[in-house]
């Protein structure tokens, strides 16, 4: 598969990787995955309260994994086809294999994600992770742990971006709403969780 590759980032701090129209490579559209995915709203704590997350989400894995996330234990269920493709696909161009996706379905620019970093220490020392994004366009910001260097990244529909190096150490990374976007978007982000 030819693909185009924008380095967006690639030094000592981590390396971001945006693949554009990486969605023409899959036999299926964004509406076939969707209709297979069994999406819900979960709840997290934060600040000792219990509160609905900004999004529908599901973690789907390999038998028997795992993830901690926000002091809450997720179990992965199974993958669908539509996910085994898109899985192997973002394994080919990332050079590394995966054990679970994190489904995230933003309903229109009001759902969001918060600031954090993908550092858990089941991810291992500098994780590579995959993320894919169907639908809306949606703006991604990267923040520089203890300075005030930001930037963005649009990510757009088909889109891969593929984080790997020492960016979680270094950076934070959020989905910020935006109430313009009435549309919906769709993002699978791909890990390999240490056992």
């Amino acid at each position: 598969m030819k693909v185009k590759t924008d380095d967006i980032l690639n030094d000592q701090t981590g390396i971001i990787q945006r693949i554009t129209d990486f969605h023409r490579s899959l036999s299926f559209e964004m509406d076939d995955l969707l209709n297979k995915l069994e999406l819900k709203q979960e709840s997290i704590r934060l600040f000792g309260k219990t509160i609905p997350q900004p999004r529908l989400s599901r973690f789907y894995a390999d038998d028997g994994v795992s993830y901690v996330y926000s002091n809450q234990l997720f179990t992965g269920i199974p993958w669908t086809d539509e996910l085994i493709e898109l899985k192997q696909k973002s394994e080919e161009i990332a050079q590394t294999t995966f054990n679970s996706g994190l489904v995230n379905y933003y309903r229109d620019g009001n759902d969001s994600m918060g600031l954090h970093a993908d550092n858990e220490p089941e991810l291992g020392r500098n994780p590579v992770i995959a993320s894919v994004n169907f639908g809306a366009s949606r703006k991604m910001v990267f923040r520089k742990n203890g300075t005030k260097e930001k930037f963005e990244v649009i990510l757009n529909h088909g889109d891969l971006l593929v984080m790997s190096g020492a960016l979680q150490h270094n950076w934070k990374h959020e989905i910020p709403k935006q109430r313009r976007i009435a549309d919906p978007r769709l993002n699978v982000t791909f890990r390999k969780i240490l056992g």
